[in-house]
C-alpha cells in the first residue's frame, strides 16, 4: 500500500495575528505507525519566517527556517539506510541558502550539492541547489542514536604500512573506530599517513593509503609530494580544544615543530616551527616525540633542548627552546634529519627525557641518560640539575621512557630501558632524583632486544604497563608489568608472542588501549595492526563494545519544546548473545562528563531498562557496553552487531534556512522533500508559502489635489491650462458655483501600485471619477471632477489607497498622506488657505 502527500496551501489572513506560533504553512498528518510493514515512512515539512516571526506571509529578504520531520516505519528491529533529500526550489533565484544552516539529528550524515545530483560533505555556502541527510543505522520511529561495535581486531595483512608506528584511534561522528598511524623516520617527501577503519575492518575513505604530510592547510595529497618527516619513536597528542586534531612531532628540511593532522577531513591543518634546523657544534637535527602537560605541547631536540607550543593559540610558548635537560644524541651539525634516539614520558608538571648519546653521532659520546623539566619554573627540576645515567656505557641505547608506580598506582618515579648488554637494564630514579629500585620484568629479555614505550593501563584491579619489544630472537611480542603486585603480570605470558599474526614475526612497536572493547591495539614493523588481550596476552582479543552518547535534544532543530517524553531501553542487534559471556561483560550508563548514572544488568535478549533515568535530571547520557565474547561469529563480512539507546519522543527533524529574494517579481516560495530507506521512497506535502512585497519593494505614491482658477470652464477640463493651484481666487465663485478639481496621482516606484483608487469624502464625484486602476512605476494619473458649491470657503481633502503588486490576497491596504485644496468666495477672506 502506498500514501501520497497531497499539497497544503495556507489560508491568507488580513493580519499577523491570525497565524499562530509563526508557522506560515504546515502538514501534520498522523505519521505512520512504527513497524507497520505496509505503511513507508514520512517526511512532513514545515517553515517559519525567522524574520518576522507570525507575520501571515514572508517579505522579500525575509530568513526562513525550513523543517522536515522524519518517522521511520520500518519493521523489526534491523537496522538499515535512510536517506532525505530537500531541493532548494528556485535556488540562487526566489530563495538562497544561508551557509552553515544544515542541522541533522545525531547519527545522520549531512552533504550539499549544487546541481541537484552530486553531494558532497563541504558546505558550499550560497551556491547549495539542495541538501541531504543519511543514516546507515537508522532504525523503526527514528527516536534512538546507534553505534556499530567494534569486534575482535583479527591480525590480517592490512594496509598500515610497513613503518607504522603506534596507533592513534579516532571515534567517528558515527561511532566507527579508525586506527590512524604515521610511519616513523620518514624522508618528508614519502607518504606516510595511514587510515583503517577497525569497525568495517577495511581502509578509511580517502585512500589510497598512505598520503603525504605537508605544511600547508588542507586535503592530503598523494604520492611523493610531502614536506613533513618523521622521528624514530613518535609520540602523538590529539588536541583537547579539537579533539579531531592529531598534534604530531614533525621535520622540515628547516626546522622541527608541530604538525597538525585532521582525522575527520582528511587535511593537513598547519605546521609550528619551534626550533631552526642546524646550528652548532649541536645541531636541533630532529625531536623526540610529543607530551602535553596542561594547555602546552612538549618535546625534546638533538641538543636536549626542550620544545613548547601553546595549545590554545598554536605558536610557541615564550622563551623556548628552554635550556637543556638531557644530554644531547645525533646532533652533529651537518647531519638534517638525523634520528633522535630516546623517548618522553611525563608525572604530573614534570616532563622526563631520555638520551642516547652514541659515539659516531654525537658531539659528546655516553652512556643513556634520563633529564626532567619542570613546567612551572621552565627549569630543570629540583634533583635533577644534571642528567642522571641510565646504563654503563656508549654501547647501550634506548627507545624508551615511562612513569613507574607504586602499589597503590601513584606514579612515583621515572625509568628507562636500555639495550647493548647481556639483558635489558632498567634504570629507574625518583621524581626527586634519587635512586629508585627498578621492576625487574624487563630483565628477562636478551641484551639485543629492543623495547619501547609501555601503553599504561589502570582498571579496578590496578595499574599495568603493557611494553613492545622485538629482536635478539625475539620476532615480536608483548611484555607485561603489573605494578599493583610489583611482578610481572599473572596469567599473561613472558613475554607474549603473537603466533597468529604473520606466523608471529609482528616486530611490535606500540600498543593503545580501547577503553571501550578493553582490547589492546598493537603495531609493529612488520606491518600488521592486530589486537591483544589484556588480560591474557591471546591475540586475536575476543571482545567487542560500544558507546553511544544520547542527547535527544540534538535531534530537534525548529526552536520547539514538549518533544521528548523519557529514555526508553537500549539493546544490542546483530549478535547472538549466547555468544556473550554475561559475567565478564558490562554495562555502564553515564553523564557525558562520566558520573555514573547507573549500573544496569544486561537482559539475556540483550536489553538494557533505561526507563529509569530522568531526562529532565539527565538530558544526555553515555551507554557502554563491554562485551567478552565466546566467538567472534557474529562479526565478518556484512556482519555488523550494533548498540542503539533509545528514547520516546517526535519524529526526529532535520532544519536548514534559507533567505528570500529581494527581487519584487518573486511572489511565493515553495519546497518539498523526498525520502527512502527500507520501507521504500517517500515525498513530504508541499509547503507554499506566498512573498509579500517587503520594505524594498513598496510603490512610493503620492497624491496632489487642486482647483483650477480660470472662469473659462474648457480651461478646466481635462488637458486644460487651468491655472490648477491650492486656492481658487477670491470671488471666482461667487456665493455659488462650480469648482473645477484635479487630483494627481503619481508613482515613484520603484514598483507598480494595485488596485489604486482615490478617498475624496467632501467630493464623491471624484472618488467615482477615478475608479480603481493600476499605477506604473515612474507614472502618474490625473483624475478630473467637479463639484457644486452651497457654501463658500470650502476646503476639499483627498487621498489614494494602493497594495503593492503582487501582494498576496489579504494584504492590508496603504495609504497616502493628504492633499487638500480650498474653493475661494468673496468671503475667503475669512478662510485660512490650505497649503497641503
Amino acid at each position: 500500500m502506498t500514501r501520497s502527500s497531497a499539497a497544503i496551501r495556507p489560508k491568507r489572513a488580513a493580519t499577523a495575528a491570525l497565524i499562530a506560533a509563526g508557522l506560515l504553512m504546515f502538514g501534520l498528518g498522523a505519521p505512520a505507525p512504527a513497524g507497520a510493514a505496509d505503511t513507508p515512512s514520512t517526511l512532513v515539512k514545515s517553515v517559519r519566517d525567522v524574520t518576522h516571526p507570525g507575520a501571515a506571509a514572508v517579505e522579500h529578504g525575509d530568513t526562513l527556517d525550513w523543517t522536515v520531520r522524519y518517522r521511520n516505519a520500518t519493521a523489526g528491529d534491523t537496522p538499515a539506510p535512510a536517506s532525505v533529500t530537500d531541493p532548494l526550489a528556485g535556488a540562487g533565484g526566489s530563495q538562497t541558502y544561508v551557509p552553515g544552516s544544515l542541522r541533522v539529528p545525531p547519527g545522520w550524515t549531512p552533504s550539499w550539492s549544487t546541481d541537484g545530483s552530486t553531494f558532497t560533505g563541504t558546505d558550499p555556502g550560497t551556491a547549495t541547489t539542495a541538501v541531504r541527510a543519511e543514516n546507515s543505522l537508522a532504525l523503526a520511529g527514528g527516536t534512538s542514536l546507534a553505534t556499530l561495535a567494534l569486534g575482535p581486531v583479527k591480525p590480517t595483512p592490512q594496509p598500515t604500512g610497513g613503518d607504522g608506528f603506534t596507533p592513534v584511534l579516532h571515534r567517528t561522528a558515527s561511532g566507527e573506530i579508525e586506527s590512524w598511524n604515521i610511519y616513523h623516520h620518514a624522508a618528508p617527501n614519502a607518504p606516510q599517513a595511514v587510515c583503517l577503519n577497525l569497525t568495517l575492518g577495511q581502509p578509511c575513505t580517502g585512500g589510497p593509503w598512505p598520503r603525504p604530510l605537508n605544511t600547508t592547510p588542507g586535503p592530503l595529497g598523494s604520492g611523493a609530494t610531502g614536506d613533513i618527516g618523521s622521528p624514530l619513536t613518535p609520540q602523538y597528542v590529539l588536541d583537547p580544544l579539537h579533539p579531531d586534531q592529531l598534534l604530531y612531532p614533525a621535520v622540515t628540511t628547516s626546522a622541527v615543530g608541530v604538525g597538525c593532522l585532521d582525522l575527520v577531513a582528511h587535511a593537513n591543518c598547519g605546521f609550528v616551527p619551534l626550533a631552526t634546523m642546524g646550528g652548532s657544534p649541536s645541531s636541533a637535527n630532529n625531536l623526540a616525540g610529543l607530551v602535553r602537560v596542561g594547555d602546552n605541547l612538549y618535546g625534546v631536540a638533538n641538543t636536549g633542548q626542550v620544545l613548547c607550543l601553546t595549545l590554545a593559540t598554536r605558536t610557541p610558548c615564550a622563551g623556548q627552546p628552554y635550556a637543556p635537560i638531557v644530554a644531547a644524541n645525533h646532533d652533529l651539525p651537518n647531519t638534517p634529519s638525523a634520528l633522535y634516539l630516546g623517548g618522553l614520558t611525563t608525572v604530573g608538571n614534570r616532563v622526563f627525557a631520555s638520551s642516547s648519546p652514541q659515539g659516531g653521532g654525537s658531539t659528546v659520546s655516553g652512556p643513556p641518560a634520563l633529564g626532567c623539566f619542570d613546567t612551572t619554573t621552565t627549569a630543570t627540576c629540583a634533583g635533577w640539575t644534571t642528567p642522571h645515567t641510565a646504563g654503563p656505557s656508549s654501547a647501550y641505547y634506548t627507545y624508551d621512557a615511562f612513569a613507574s608506580y607504586d602499589t597503590s598506582g601513584h606514579a612515583d618515579g621515572v625509568c628507562t630501558g636500555a639495550s647493548g648488554g647481556p639483558n635489558v637494564l632498567t634504570t629507574c630514579y625518583g621524581l626527586d632524583g634519587s635512586t629508585h629500585a627498578a621492576p625487574a620484568t624487563l630483565s628477562s629479555l636478551g641484551g639485543n632486544t629492543l623495547t619501547f614505550s609501555p601503553e599504561t593501563v589502570t582498571t579496578p584491579a590496578g595499574t599495568r604497563s603493557y611494553f613492545p619489544a622485538w629482536g635478539g630472537g625475539l620476532a615480536g611480542g608483548t611484555i607485561c608489568h603489573d605494578w599493583t603486585l610489583a611482578a610481572p603480570c599473572a596469567g599473561f605470558p613472558l613475554p607474549a608472542t603473537h603466533p597468529g599474526v604473520n606466523g608471529g614475526a609482528t616486530r611490535d612497536y606500540g600498543y593503545t588501549y580501547d577503553a571501550t572493547s578493553r582490547c589492546l591495539i598493537g603495531l609493529g614493523d612488520a606491518g600488521y595492526l592486530f589486537s591483544l588481550d589484556p588480560t591474557t596476552g591471546a591475540s586475536p582479543c575476543v571482545h567487542s563494545g560500544a558507546s553511544v552518547t544520547l542527547k535527544p535534544a540534538d535531534f530537534y532543530c525548529d526552536g520547539g519544546s514538549g518533544n521528548i517524553q523519557g529514555y526508553t531501553r537500549a539493546r544490542l542487534t546483530g549478535i547472538d548473545m549466547t555468544h556473550v559471556d554475561p559475567g565478564a561483560s558490562r554495562v555502564s550508563v553515564t553523564d557525558p562528563d562520566g558520573t555514573v548514572i547507573a549500573a544496569p544488568g544486561l537482559a539475556a535478549d540483550g536489553t538494557v531498562d533505561l526507563t529509569g533515568i530522568d531526562p529532565v535530571a539527565h538530558p544526555a547520557i553515555t551507554v557502554t557496553a563491554q562485551l567478552v565474547l565466546t566467538t567472534a561469529d557474529d562479526f565478518g563480512t556484512g556482519k555488523h552487531p550494533a548498540l542503539v539507546v533509545e528514547y520516546r519522543g517526535d519524529a526526529p527533524q532535520i532544519c536548514f534556512r534559507t533567505t528570500v529574494t529581494a527581487d519584487c517579481a518573486t511572489t511565493s516560495i515553495g519546497n518539498t522533500a523526498t525520502g527512502t530507506d527500507s520501507t521504500g521512497t517517500f515525498t513530504s506535502n508541499t509547503v507554499t508559502t506566498a512573498v509579500a512585497p517587503g520594505a524594498g519593494c513598496q510603490p512610493k505614491v503620492s497624491v496632489e489635489k487642486e482647483i483650477c482658477g480660470s472662469p473659462n470652464a474648457r480651461d478646466c477640463a481635462p488637458g486644460g491650462p487651468g491655472p490648477w493651484a491650492k486656492t481658487s481666487p477670491v470671488g471666482l465663485l461667487g456665493l455659488l458655483g462650480t469648482a473645477h478639481w484635479r487630483i494627481t496621482v503619481t508613482n515613484a516606484g520603484p514598483v507598480d501600485a494595485a488596485s489604486v483608487t482615490v478617498n475624496d469624502p467632501t467630493t464623491p464625484a471624484c472618488r467615482q471619477a477615478a475608479g480603481t486602476f493600476t499605477l506604473a512605476a515612474g507614472s502618474s494619473r490625473q483624475v478630473h471632477c467637479d463639484s457644486l458649491l452651497l457654501a463658500l470657503p470650502l476646503k476639499n481633502t483627498a487621498s489614494a489607497s494602493f497594495v503593492a503588486a503582487n501582494s498576496p490576497a489579504g494584504t492590508p491596504r496603504s495609504t497616502t498622506a493628504p492633499s487638500a485644496a480650498v474653493a475661494c468666495s468673496l468671503l475667503c477672506i475669512l478662510a485660512v488657505p490650505d497649503k497641503g
